[in-house]
């Protein structure tokens, strides 16, 4: 009797996904990253490895001192011991990620406990673990004083004093100059109207036979010109500039 042979890999992530069991296979497939989040896809022998079994497979000496941790399907940071047991499949993990470091930093995330292995982390970082919706941003909480907006390329220090706190709120509105008519006006972006541009040119009420034409140029949209009519927008930047005229019909 022929015994099948077992496929190179199953995927842990998909098993998560799928809500079944991993398949017996030759070798299982998680995602790693060291150091970040740029996480790559690592083959390990086992199904409940060793922290230690982990780290040797991403080409890593487990006794230099790395910390190892697995990203649970919860979001939560599980510690990864060398010499103990992790089963993949009960705890449904597929992402781990290894900091050569002696300790690890706490923080908050949306009132969500998180450990960083780094003291510290940047904006980029923190949005990939707060998801923000598309009109949001991370910010920092400041107690007694303003909180501070975090962008990609911020970096943030976790090793000060208390444990920092990082939440998600409405992304302010940037004020954007533009030039209307030749004179500069400040507005709130991203997108200006039809409407709100003549009354910028041309403010205060009209008469009915009043009709208003306009073009644009250097806008952030595509086309970056062109001719905007009533109830129209277009997304703006930095010395977009507006031309209105206005007529009289007989």
């Amino acid at each position: 009797m022929n015994t099948p042979e077992l496929p190179e890999y199953d995927d842990v992530g998909d098993a998560i996904r799928e809500g079944r069991p991993l398949l017996a296979a030759k070798a299982y497939r998680i995602q790693f990253a060291l150091n970040g989040l740029d996480f790559r896809p690592l083959g390990i022998a086992d199904p409940i490895p060793v922290g230690r079994q982990i780290l040797e497979a991403a080409g890593l000496e487990p006794d230099r001192g790395y910390s190892l941790f697995a990203i649970l399907d919860t979001g939560d940071f599980e510690d990864v011991r060398l010499n103990e047991p992790f089963d993949v499949r009960g705890f449904g993990a597929e992402r781990f990620i290894a900091f050569l470091t002696d300790r690890d930093f706490k923080f908050e995330v949306n009132d969500h406990e998180e450990r960083w292995g780094k003291p510290t982390i940047s904006g980029r970082i923190l949005e990939q673990l707060a998801k923000p919706e598309r009109d949001e941003a991370v910010f920092r909480e400041v107690r007694g004083g303003t909180d501070v907006l975090i962008e990609p390329a911020t970096l943030v220090d976790l090793s000060a004093p208390g444990i920092e706190r990082f939440y998600n709120a409405k992304r302010p509105t940037a004020e954007i100059e533009i030039i209307v008519n030749t004179r500069p006006r400040t507005v709130p972006g991203p997108d200006a109207t039809f409407e709100q541009i003549v009354e910028l040119a041309f403010p205060g009420p009209h008469e009915p036979n009043v009709v208003f034409s306009m073009t644009y140029r250097k806008a952030a949209s595509t086309p970056h010109a062109g001719e905007l009519g009533a109830h129209g927008s277009v997304t703006i930047k930095q010395g977009t500039v507006f031309n209105v005229t206005r007529t009289v019909q007989s």
